[in-house]
Order: C-alpha cells, then structure tokens, then sequence
C-alpha cells in the first residue's frame, strides 16, 4: 500500500512539473523578441494559446534582429 501512494505521488508530481513546465515556456516563447520570419508564426500562436489561455501582446514584442 505505501508503494503504491509513494508510485502516485510521483506520478501526480510529475504531471503537475510538466504542466507547469510547459506554461512556463509557452509564455517566455510569447514574450521574448522573436526573428522577423517567426513574427506570423500561426501555428506557434495557436499552441501557445491553447496552453496558456493568453495571446502575445505585439505591443510589447520586439523583433530579434532588424535588417
């Protein structure tokens, strides 16, 4: 019996750091300057969406390299 609570909490523990994780990428992705051939990036947009619920405010995202 302790085995299998200590096999859950591992596993609840791993799903939650993986979730979190993800979110935590998506919203640093979303406001880090981006290259100026990622700028319309639809797919990218739409997965970062869908994990973190917030869309990139292009106000405040600069491109990385100017030309």
């Amino acid at each position: 019996m302790t085995m299998f609570i200590l096999a859950s909490l591992f596993v609840v523990g791993w799903v939650a750091v993986a979730i979190v994780g993800t979110q935590v990428y998506f919203l640093g992705e979303q406001s880090k300057p981006i290259h100026e051939r990622n700028w319309n990036s639809e797919s990218f947009e739409a997965i970062a969406v869908s994990v973190t619920g917030t869309e990139a405010d292009y106000r405040t995202r600069v491109p990385g390299y100017r030309v």
